[in-house]
């Protein structure tokens, strides 16, 4: 986790508004499976281990299943260890595409100094914590005052939204107990919801056709339309 600036626990914020990363702040809807596939090759290099084709579907794959797990026992290696390995350099390679200017962030993210000028900011995200730091370092957006992705390995995965965990995590770290948590998935809004945020679905090209079950996330088109919502 990171935390950012002297705002935490500033008794004149009320309430904070969290953001997911990925389709909210950095373009795309996620880590391309490119990525998880290239992880495990590094892997399988430097473990000088050969796996047949027919197991790396559920090697490769960014989920902690059963069926990793059964690959994993298939050619001799412990599951938990190689997973956390795998997701290092999932990270690592993650990084290596967003420095090389694969991914940016979205136009509107310049409301972000704005809102944080009465309030907190907090970015929270399934993507890998080295990863969420290294979007806010490299973009320079120093508007956020937590920073969290999820931790690399089987724990992590588990914590995932819809789990509350990471945002009950920022809320604690913020020292408030209202606000927003602004996402482009169904799992955010059920995260918001169960960690007592407002939830707020903002609409992508990803998911611009996206039908809602939840009836009462509140839609925007734009970050920009967060300044007459909070």
């Amino acid at each position: 986790m990171t935390m950012r600036h002297s705002t935490i626990g500033n008794e004149s914020n009320t309430s904070a508004v969290l953001f997911d990363m990925d389709g909210v702040i950095l373009e795309g809807h996620g880590t391309d499976s490119i990525v998880h596939s290239r992880a495990l090759d590094d892997v399988l290099a430097a473990r000088k281990v050969t796996v047949p084709d027919h197991l790396r579907p559920p090697l490769e794959r960014f989920e902690y299943t059963d069926e990793f797990v059964a690959a994993c026992e298939t050619i001799g290696v412990e599951a938990d260890e190689f997973y956390a390995l795998r997701e290092e350099h999932s990270a690592r390679r993650s990084i290596d595409r967003i420095q090389s200017g694969r991914r940016t962030l979205y136009d509107d993210v310049d409301v972000l100094e704005r809102l944080a000028s009465d309030r907190d900011i907090a970015l929270v995200s399934n993507n890998y914590d080295p990863t969420v730091s290294f979007v806010v370092d490299h973009f320079g957006l120093e508007a956020f005052s937590f920073v969290r992705g999820r931790d690399i390995g089987v724990e992590g995965f588990h914590r995932r939204k819809p789990e509350p965990y990471y945002l009950e995590q920022a809320l604690g770290a913020l020292d408030v107990d209202d606000g927003v948590y602004v996402g482009d998935r169904e799992t955010d809004l059920v995260a918001a919801e169960r960690a007592g945020l407002r939830p707020v679905f903002i609409r992508r090209e990803h998911n611009r056709s996206l039908e809602l079950e939840h009836e009462t996330a509140v839609e925007i088109q734009s970050l920009d339309e967060l300044r007459d919502l909070v």
